[in-house]
């Protein structure tokens, strides 16, 4: 899914706003990461602390898993044929297989319509949702960070 797209260019006070909300995020992920360090009598269980980051991530980690899950947050519910439309590359076989298990991870809701024909689609589930508002700011921060948006001079 990567192509050669020009830089977005915002204004200068979406640019702000975009620095402002990421700082924010950092300075509440600091702020749990010592509601954390509390609860340790003596020093940290990093075996624990890194288990639990990596299942946090696993499921985000997975090929296609993360093109699935934004694409549901950007446009909201879709039918299969839509999303491996939408999802240039992916195979029917690998987009199913992944929404099962996107699905039996709570993120993502499977709904059939009766028919006939019988319709199904696909949408973010509250998990699926929460999880994408909190990786909005990682993925703005890192869009700064990589140069594609960037304040224009206007």
């Amino acid at each position: 899914m990567s192509f050669v797209r020009q830089p977005m260019s915002v204004s200068p006070e979406d640019f702000k706003k975009l620095e402002l909300s990421i700082n924010d995020v950092k300075e509440n992920g600091s702020e749990i990461r010592s509601i954390f360090e509390n609860y340790y009598d003596e020093e940290i269980d990093i075996d624990w602390e890194v288990d639990a980051a990596v299942e946090a991530f696993s499921i985000l980690s997975s090929r296609w898993t993360i093109e699935i899950l934004a694409t549901l947050y950007i446009i909201g519910e879709s039918r299969f044929n839509q999303l491996r439309t939408l999802l240039r590359g992916i195979s029917s076989r690998t987009l199913s297989d992944k929404l099962t298990k996107c699905t039996e991870n709570g993120l993502v809701e499977r709904l059939v319509e009766d028919g006939p024909p019988i319709r199904v689609k696909y949408r973010l589930t509250d998990h699926g949702r929460n999880a994408g508002k909190l990786l909005s700011p990682l993925v703005a921060y890192m869009k700064i960070k990589h140069g594609r948006v960037m304040r224009n001079n206007a």
